[in-house]
């Protein structure tokens, strides 16, 4: 059975996971690249201050893909991402950090946590992966941002972890989406990010596969859930969307389908 549903309003689509939404905790969505007004390779709901697009425009698709969401945009949270495994608590205080502009983002952060109603966690994708994180139990919320450096920095066990420590979060009651991101059959690495893997991920043959080339095709998706199910999440709250955001560039951006310069997707998780 497939994870997720899409929803609509408006111009703007977005991914939501169906077990988030049964709880009726939170509000979320990962979003597709239609619905927005930015221009060129940024075409057109880029959601990223920091790749070169007109601020005013991703303000603007910041505003109209919130209000889909019933999320107030002047209180977006985000890192200032930088494939670290940095998890920032978040809570009322800290509403607004980079919602207008990159500078005030929070420094060097790669993941957030929250406990507290009415806190938007946000974070900015085109190929990375997408961890979304729910404690229905205690209602805690998180976000991971989880490229190669950060699977190997376990930054989504690290996530849960921190959710614990702050919130008394059970692993076993947790909740995690694996969304969007670049699959296996596009993601090609060579040998120096392949050894990182195999000697993080033993066993680590259902991670890379060789290629005629030489080379490796990975799989973060399945990195990030052998992560999870080593921090202690049940495999059947485990949920993988499997979309290969380089394949769909119809649906999505991909930074390495665009060759570099391309738009951002965005993570948006609230506890109501």
């Amino acid at each position: 059975m497939v994870p997720y549903l899409w929803q609509e309003k408006g111009m703007v689509k977005w991914l939501a996971w169906k077990a988030f939404l049964d709880t009726g905790l939170v509000s979320h969505g990962f979003t597709a690249r239609h619905g927005g007004i930015s221009t060129g390779e940024f075409a057109t709901l880029n959601m990223a201050l920091h790749v070169g697009d007109d601020p005013e425009r991703v303000l603007s698709n910041r505003e109209r893909t919130c209000r889909a969401l019933h999320i107030d945009p002047a209180h977006l949270v985000a890192g200032q991402q930088v494939h670290g495994d940095r998890v920032a608590v978040v809570g009322v205080e800290h509403r607004g950090l980079g919602a207008r502009t990159q500078e005030d983002a929070l420094p060097a952060t790669d993941a957030l946590i929250t406990g507290e109603p009415l806190v938007p966690l946000s974070s900015y994708y085109a190929d990375c992966v997408p961890v979304f994180l729910l404690d229905p139990v205690r209602r805690v919320a998180g976000l991971a941002h989880a490229g190669w450096r950060g699977t190997v920095l376990d930054i989504a066990a690290k996530t849960v972890e921190a959710m614990g420590r702050y919130f008394g979060t059970r692993p076993a009651d947790c909740l995690a989406g694996i969304g969007p991101s670049i699959g296996p059959c596009c993601y090609e690495v060579g040998a120096p990010v392949a050894d990182l893997f195999k000697e993080h991920f033993p066993p680590w043959q259902e991670l890379l596969i060789p290629n005629p080339a030489g080379r490796w095709q990975l799989n973060l998706w399945e990195a990030n859930r052998c992560i999870l199910l080593k921090a202690g999440l049940l495999p059947e709250n485990i949920f993988t969307a499997g979309i290969c955001t380089c394949c769909r560039q119809d649906l999505f951006f991909s930074y390495r389908g665009s060759g570099g310069r391309t738009g951002r997707m965005a993570a948006l998780l609230m506890l109501t």
